[in-house]
């Protein structure tokens, strides 16, 4: 890392000073464009779980916040960057049942179909372990919604991070289940919809090797890889309870998929997510710690088998956790994830600039 002017580090102090920034990370940092918050004030306490996407209208962020974590009050947000800046946040789903009793929503995920509908994926439930998948579709980018639509029984849909598109329209939806009949009770599938949600498959990876301990793993990110024979070739990265980033990997277009491994990257039983940017380069968002959620960063790699680690995006004390990574129409790559459970950071990086 640079070191900064003294002026850079008089502001960086300042900005500290009123929660904007950490002493020791540089915005000077090659490839880092923006830092921002998406909102300064909200109706409610804490937030979670962040979702991106770029539409017809603009970048959008969605997320769920309340009074806190499994709350009823807990409802999905939303906020659209506009020329001015980020938009005030507005509640889009809330878990208010037919009976007028509320349940807490959680994980929402955004997937814009090209030349099609805004679908926001979300959770509804008291808690993990007994949440059900909901589905929303805007035809106009967000600006209205249709009717909330319960996901067939034992489908979630994108659990966590967003869907990746097939050539041939499918989206390969990485989920998980999370159970409390103890041992392996966390377990990765893939929900796989030709129709946008109207109909769905579920593949679940191959068992692991005889004599080896089941990983328990969940909220997987999809990458893209060259195939051979007309497949894609798909490879799985995310949480776990092992102490590292789990990946398994599918050379058949997300039809079967190999066993649940470890990979050499820690995790702290954290939320990660990655894209696959048009170049051919992987950029994986993670708290590269086996303990705790700080700090959060950057990692790329050219395979998704050797990651270097190129930008720090927090490393105070705290909670920086839950990242979702977009590249969009211009290039730019937009991350945003949990700061301290109060508020949401928005970072735009320009991919060509990364060392």
């Amino acid at each position: 890392m640079r070191h900064l002017p003294s002026w850079a580090r008089v502001l960086g102090l300042l900005l500290l000073s009123a929660g904007w920034g950490s002493a020791d990370i540089s915005l000077d940092q090659p490839g880092l464009v923006q830092r921002e918050f998406v909102y300064e004030e909200a109706p409610f306490p804490e937030c979670h779980a962040s979702t991106l996407v770029e539409t017809p209208r603009g970048l959008q962020c969605a997320w769920f916040g309340g009074l806190e974590e499994k709350d009823p009050s807990v409802g999905i947000w939303l906020a659209r960057l506009e020329e001015t800046g980020w938009s005030a946040p507005k509640e889009i789903a809330t878990g208010v049942q037919a009976d007028g009793s509320r349940l807490p929503c959680w994980n929402p995920v955004f997937w814009q179909e090209p030349n099609g509908p805004l679908l926001l994926f979300y959770k509804v439930g008291p808690s993990p372990s007994t949440w059900w998948g909901m589905l929303r579709r805007s035809d106009d980018a967000g600006a209205t919604w249709g009717e909330a639509v319960r996901l067939p029984d034992g489908i979630l849909g994108p659990v966590k991070n967003k869907p990746v598109r097939l050539p041939d329209g499918t989206l390969v939806c990485p989920s998980s289940s999370e159970s409390d009949d103890g041992r392996d009770a966390w377990r990765v599938h893939f929900e796989l919809t030709r129709d946008l949600g109207a109909t769905w498959t579920t593949v679940i990876p191959q068992p692991s090797v005889i004599g080896a301990a089941p990983i328990e793993a969940i909220q997987p990110s999809v990458l893209l890889h060259p195939g051979s024979g007309g497949a894609i070739s798909l490879q799985a990265l995310g949480r776990s309870r092992s102490g590292r980033v789990f990946e398994t990997w599918s050379v058949d277009s997300g039809r079967t998929w190999s066993p649940v491994t470890l990979t050499a990257l820690p995790n702290p039983s954290s939320g990660t997510d990655a894209v696959t940017l048009r170049d051919g380069r992987h950029l994986l968002v993670y708290n590269p710690v086996a303990k705790g959620r700080s700090p959060l960063s950057v990692a790329v790699s050219s395979d998704g088998k050797s990651w270097r680690d190129i930008l720090v995006l927090e490393s105070d004390p705290g909670e920086y956790s839950y990242p979702a990574i977009i590249q969009t129409a211009d290039g730019r790559v937009h991350i945003s994830y949990t700061w301290k459970r109060q508020r949401l950071r928005h970072v735009i990086v320009d991919p060509s600039q990364l060392p």
